[in-house]
Protein backbone atom coordinates (compact mmCIF):
# COMPACT_ATOMS: atom_id res chain seq x y z
CA UNK A 1 0.00 0.00 0.00
CA UNK A 2 2.78 2.78 0.83
CA UNK A 3 4.77 1.23 -2.50
CA UNK A 4 1.51 2.31 -4.30
CA UNK A 5 0.98 5.79 -2.74
CA UNK A 6 4.98 6.21 -3.59
CA UNK A 7 4.36 5.70 -7.07
CA UNK A 8 1.48 7.91 -7.34
CA UNK A 9 2.90 11.09 -5.99
CA UNK A 10 6.24 10.66 -8.47
CA UNK A 11 3.88 10.75 -11.91
CA UNK A 12 2.35 13.87 -10.26
CA UNK A 13 4.78 16.25 -10.80
CA UNK A 14 4.31 19.51 -12.50
CA UNK A 15 5.72 20.31 -15.78
CA UNK A 16 8.27 23.36 -16.05
CA UNK A 17 6.90 26.27 -17.10
CA UNK A 18 9.58 27.42 -19.64
CA UNK A 19 8.41 24.38 -21.48
CA UNK A 20 5.28 25.46 -22.28
CA UNK A 21 6.12 28.78 -23.42
CA UNK A 22 8.93 27.37 -25.92
CA UNK A 23 6.15 25.14 -27.06
CA UNK A 24 4.23 28.50 -27.88
CA UNK A 25 6.94 30.48 -29.12
CA UNK A 26 7.50 27.83 -31.63
CA UNK A 27 4.05 27.46 -32.92
CA UNK A 28 4.30 31.75 -33.26
CA UNK A 29 7.54 31.40 -35.24
CA UNK A 30 5.85 28.34 -37.16
CA UNK A 31 2.96 30.28 -38.11
CA UNK A 32 4.67 33.55 -39.16
CA UNK A 33 7.06 31.28 -41.47
CA UNK A 34 4.10 29.99 -43.13
CA UNK A 35 2.79 33.62 -43.48
CA UNK A 36 5.79 35.03 -44.79
CA UNK A 37 6.39 31.93 -47.71
CA UNK A 38 2.41 32.88 -48.49
CA UNK A 39 3.47 36.45 -48.93
CA UNK A 40 6.67 35.85 -50.95
CA UNK A 41 4.65 32.94 -53.05
CA UNK A 42 2.36 35.22 -54.11
CA UNK A 43 4.19 38.42 -54.64
CA UNK A 44 6.59 35.72 -56.79
CA UNK A 45 3.16 35.41 -59.33
CA UNK A 46 2.83 38.95 -59.53
CA UNK A 47 6.35 39.48 -60.53
CA UNK A 48 5.78 36.49 -63.48
CA UNK A 49 2.54 37.42 -64.16
CA UNK A 50 3.89 41.17 -64.63
CA UNK A 51 7.09 40.05 -67.00
CA UNK A 52 4.97 37.67 -68.91
CA UNK A 53 2.27 41.06 -70.00
CA UNK A 54 5.66 42.94 -70.45
CA UNK A 55 6.88 40.80 -72.87
CA UNK A 56 3.69 40.56 -74.43
CA UNK A 57 3.98 44.26 -75.15
CA UNK A 58 7.90 43.97 -76.16
CA UNK A 59 6.17 41.65 -79.09
CA UNK A 60 2.97 43.97 -79.89
CA UNK A 61 5.53 46.41 -80.28
CA UNK A 62 8.26 44.84 -82.29
CA UNK A 63 5.65 44.56 -84.52
CA UNK A 64 4.31 47.40 -84.85
CA UNK A 65 8.02 49.09 -85.44
CA UNK A 66 8.68 46.35 -88.24
CA UNK A 67 4.85 47.16 -90.34
CA UNK A 68 6.07 50.82 -89.66
CA UNK A 69 9.64 50.22 -90.78
CA UNK A 70 7.87 48.66 -93.64
CA UNK A 71 5.62 50.91 -94.58
CA UNK A 72 8.25 53.77 -93.99
CA UNK A 73 10.25 51.78 -97.07
CA UNK A 74 7.26 52.05 -99.44
CA UNK A 75 6.82 55.40 -98.47
CA UNK A 76 10.78 56.21 -99.42
CA UNK A 77 10.06 54.16 -102.77
CA UNK A 78 6.49 56.14 -103.95
CA UNK A 79 8.79 59.41 -103.71
CA UNK A 80 11.50 58.20 -105.15
CA UNK A 81 8.57 57.82 -108.26
CA UNK A 82 7.25 60.66 -107.67
CA UNK A 83 10.43 62.95 -107.44
CA UNK A 84 11.61 61.20 -110.89
CA UNK A 85 7.98 61.83 -112.83
CA UNK A 86 7.74 65.56 -110.63
CA UNK A 87 11.12 66.12 -113.06
CA UNK A 88 10.09 64.99 -116.48
CA UNK A 89 6.96 66.96 -115.58
CA UNK A 90 8.78 69.97 -114.94
CA UNK A 91 11.09 69.57 -117.99
CA UNK A 92 7.85 69.43 -119.85
CA UNK A 93 6.44 72.73 -118.63
CA UNK A 94 9.37 74.57 -118.93
CA UNK A 95 9.55 73.61 -122.77
CA UNK A 96 5.78 73.96 -123.04
CA UNK A 97 6.11 77.94 -121.38
CA UNK A 98 8.99 78.35 -124.06
CA UNK A 99 6.77 77.19 -126.79
CA UNK A 100 3.31 78.92 -125.33
CA UNK A 101 5.64 82.24 -125.52
CA UNK A 102 7.03 82.01 -129.25
CA UNK A 103 3.45 81.41 -130.02
CA UNK A 104 2.40 84.25 -128.29
CA UNK A 105 4.82 86.84 -129.80
CA UNK A 106 3.57 85.23 -133.54
CA UNK A 107 -0.36 86.21 -132.84
CA UNK A 108 0.18 89.55 -131.52
CA UNK A 109 2.58 90.17 -134.49
CA UNK A 110 -0.19 88.59 -136.46
CA UNK A 111 -2.80 90.62 -134.78
CA UNK A 112 -1.12 94.03 -135.20
CA UNK A 113 -0.88 93.94 -138.69
CA UNK A 114 -4.54 92.27 -139.22
CA UNK A 115 -5.74 95.85 -137.14
CA UNK A 116 -3.41 97.99 -139.30
CA UNK A 117 -5.66 96.86 -142.03
CA UNK A 118 -8.66 96.97 -140.93
CA UNK A 119 -8.37 100.42 -139.86
CA UNK A 120 -7.87 101.32 -143.14
CA UNK A 121 -10.78 99.52 -144.66
CA UNK A 122 -12.71 100.91 -142.19
CA UNK A 123 -11.66 104.40 -142.78
CA UNK A 124 -12.16 104.31 -146.30
CA UNK A 125 -15.61 102.26 -146.10
CA UNK A 126 -17.10 104.77 -142.54
CA UNK A 127 -18.13 107.27 -144.98
CA UNK A 128 -20.32 105.63 -147.07
CA UNK A 129 -21.80 102.93 -144.55
CA UNK A 130 -22.63 105.67 -142.06
CA UNK A 131 -24.76 107.33 -145.16
CA UNK A 132 -26.60 104.42 -145.57
CA UNK A 133 -27.72 103.31 -142.29
CA UNK A 134 -28.85 106.95 -141.99
CA UNK A 135 -30.82 106.93 -144.41
CA UNK A 136 -32.15 103.72 -143.39
CA UNK A 137 -33.10 105.48 -140.09
CA UNK A 138 -34.32 108.00 -141.90
CA UNK A 139 -36.76 105.60 -143.55
CA UNK A 140 -37.75 104.05 -141.28
CA UNK A 141 -38.91 107.15 -138.91
CA UNK A 142 -40.74 108.18 -141.72
CA UNK A 143 -42.83 104.85 -142.50
CA UNK A 144 -43.45 104.65 -138.61
CA UNK A 145 -44.92 108.72 -139.04
CA UNK A 146 -47.11 107.36 -141.83
CA UNK A 147 -48.74 104.41 -139.81
CA UNK A 148 -49.56 106.71 -137.25
CA UNK A 149 -50.98 109.48 -139.02
CA UNK A 150 -52.86 106.46 -140.67
CA UNK A 151 -54.74 106.00 -137.60
CA UNK A 152 -54.71 109.68 -136.45
CA UNK A 153 -57.20 110.88 -139.71
CA UNK A 154 -59.81 113.57 -139.25
CA UNK A 155 -63.90 113.24 -139.39
CA UNK A 156 -66.78 115.33 -139.61
CA UNK A 157 -68.28 115.78 -135.68
CA UNK A 158 -72.10 114.99 -134.60
CA UNK A 159 -71.75 119.24 -135.03
CA UNK A 160 -70.62 118.93 -139.22
CA UNK A 161 -67.62 120.81 -137.70
CA UNK A 162 -64.40 119.21 -138.78
CA UNK A 163 -62.48 117.42 -136.06
CA UNK A 164 -58.78 117.53 -134.99
CA UNK A 165 -56.83 114.41 -135.09
CA UNK A 166 -58.86 110.96 -133.97
CA UNK A 167 -57.27 108.54 -131.52
CA UNK A 168 -58.92 104.88 -131.90
CA UNK A 169 -57.26 103.58 -129.04
CA UNK A 170 -55.01 104.03 -125.92
CA UNK A 171 -51.58 103.96 -128.04
CA UNK A 172 -53.13 106.26 -130.73
CA UNK A 173 -53.97 109.05 -127.46
CA UNK A 174 -50.73 109.04 -126.06
CA UNK A 175 -49.74 109.73 -129.54
CA UNK A 176 -51.81 113.00 -129.44
CA UNK A 177 -50.58 113.98 -126.05
CA UNK A 178 -47.11 114.03 -127.12
CA UNK A 179 -48.00 116.35 -129.92
CA UNK A 180 -49.50 118.61 -127.54
CA UNK A 181 -52.27 120.36 -129.93
CA UNK A 182 -54.81 120.19 -127.65
CA UNK A 183 -55.87 119.27 -124.02
CA UNK A 184 -57.19 115.42 -123.41
CA UNK A 185 -58.78 113.45 -120.71
CA UNK A 186 -58.74 110.24 -120.52
CA UNK A 187 -61.76 108.25 -119.04
CA UNK A 188 -64.36 105.17 -118.19
CA UNK A 189 -67.34 106.21 -117.32
CA UNK A 190 -69.95 103.39 -115.94
CA UNK A 191 -73.49 103.63 -115.53
CA UNK A 192 -74.74 105.40 -112.35
CA UNK A 193 -77.07 108.12 -110.76
CA UNK A 194 -74.03 110.46 -109.99
CA UNK A 195 -71.85 112.31 -112.77
CA UNK A 196 -68.70 111.99 -113.31
CA UNK A 197 -66.00 114.73 -113.67
CA UNK A 198 -63.87 114.62 -116.68
CA UNK A 199 -61.54 117.48 -117.03
CA UNK A 200 -63.54 120.52 -116.80
CA UNK A 201 -67.47 119.27 -117.66
CA UNK A 202 -69.48 116.05 -116.15
CA UNK A 203 -70.57 113.10 -117.89
CA UNK A 204 -73.44 110.60 -117.26
CA UNK A 205 -73.97 107.05 -118.99
CA UNK A 206 -77.15 106.76 -119.82
CA UNK A 207 -77.56 103.34 -121.92
CA UNK A 208 -75.19 100.80 -123.77
CA UNK A 209 -75.83 99.00 -127.04
CA UNK A 210 -72.64 97.06 -126.95
CA UNK A 211 -73.44 94.95 -130.23
CA UNK A 212 -73.76 98.24 -132.18
CA UNK A 213 -71.19 99.83 -130.43
CA UNK A 214 -73.43 102.82 -129.96
CA UNK A 215 -74.10 104.68 -126.45
CA UNK A 216 -76.55 107.28 -125.36
CA UNK A 217 -74.99 110.38 -122.28
CA UNK A 218 -75.23 113.34 -120.78
CA UNK A 219 -72.76 116.29 -120.38
CA UNK A 220 -73.23 118.86 -118.46
CA UNK A 221 -71.39 122.28 -118.91
CA UNK A 222 -71.92 125.69 -118.34
CA UNK A 223 -75.07 125.21 -116.22
CA UNK A 224 -76.50 123.21 -119.03
CA UNK A 225 -77.05 119.77 -119.78
CA UNK A 226 -76.23 118.28 -122.97
CA UNK A 227 -77.62 114.91 -124.29
CA UNK A 228 -75.65 112.86 -126.84
CA UNK A 229 -78.25 110.12 -127.71
CA UNK A 230 -77.04 107.49 -129.78
CA UNK A 231 -73.71 108.02 -130.25
CA UNK A 232 -71.27 105.64 -132.23
CA UNK A 233 -67.74 104.44 -131.03
CA UNK A 234 -65.20 105.98 -132.80
CA UNK A 235 -67.68 109.01 -133.82
CA UNK A 236 -66.64 112.63 -132.60
CA UNK A 237 -69.38 114.07 -130.14
CA UNK A 238 -68.89 117.89 -130.10
CA UNK A 239 -69.90 120.59 -128.05
CA UNK A 240 -69.15 124.17 -126.69
CA UNK A 241 -68.62 125.89 -123.43
CA UNK A 242 -68.32 129.30 -122.94
CA UNK A 243 -64.96 130.63 -123.36
CA UNK A 244 -64.13 128.52 -126.27
CA UNK A 245 -63.30 129.43 -129.79
CA UNK A 246 -66.41 128.96 -131.86
CA UNK A 247 -64.68 126.92 -134.35
CA UNK A 248 -62.78 125.09 -131.71
CA UNK A 249 -65.70 122.79 -129.74
CA UNK A 250 -65.11 120.70 -127.26
CA UNK A 251 -64.71 116.48 -128.32
CA UNK A 252 -66.15 113.30 -127.04
CA UNK A 253 -64.05 109.82 -128.63
CA UNK A 254 -65.59 106.92 -127.02
CA UNK A 255 -63.11 103.80 -128.00
CA UNK A 256 -65.11 100.86 -126.72
CA UNK A 257 -68.61 100.59 -125.49
CA UNK A 258 -69.25 97.58 -122.91
CA UNK A 259 -72.49 96.26 -121.26
CA UNK A 260 -72.10 98.93 -118.55
CA UNK A 261 -69.70 101.43 -119.06
CA UNK A 262 -67.76 103.42 -122.00
CA UNK A 263 -63.74 104.08 -122.81
CA UNK A 264 -62.40 106.81 -124.19
CA UNK A 265 -61.22 110.42 -123.87
CA UNK A 266 -62.21 114.19 -123.88
CA UNK A 267 -59.97 116.61 -125.85
CA UNK A 268 -60.47 120.61 -125.51
CA UNK A 269 -59.17 123.19 -127.37
CA UNK A 270 -55.92 124.65 -125.56
CA UNK A 271 -57.36 128.76 -125.85
CA UNK A 272 -60.39 127.80 -124.24
CA UNK A 273 -59.68 124.93 -121.77
CA UNK A 274 -58.60 127.41 -118.99
CA UNK A 275 -61.29 129.25 -119.06
CA UNK A 276 -63.57 126.33 -119.01
CA UNK A 277 -62.34 124.96 -116.03
CA UNK A 278 -61.97 128.16 -114.17
CA UNK A 279 -66.02 128.19 -114.87
CA UNK A 280 -66.39 124.63 -113.99
CA UNK A 281 -64.39 125.11 -111.13
CA UNK A 282 -66.23 127.99 -109.59
CA UNK A 283 -69.67 126.35 -110.33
Amino acid sequence: MSEFQETNTQSTVPTPRWVGLAIVALGGLSLIGLAVGWSALNHSRSLDQATQASLKQQDALSQRLAKSEDQNQQLQSDLRVVTDKLNVTQDELINARKQSKAAVAAYDKKLTGLESNVNTQLATKASTEDVSKLNGDVTGVKSDLDVTKARLDRSMGDMNVMSGLIARNHDDLEELKRRGDRNYFEFTLAKAKTPQRVGPVQMSLNKTDPKKSKYTMTVLADDKSIEKKDKTAGEPVQFYVKGSARMSPYEIVVFEVSKNQITGYLSTPKSGGATAASNTAAQ
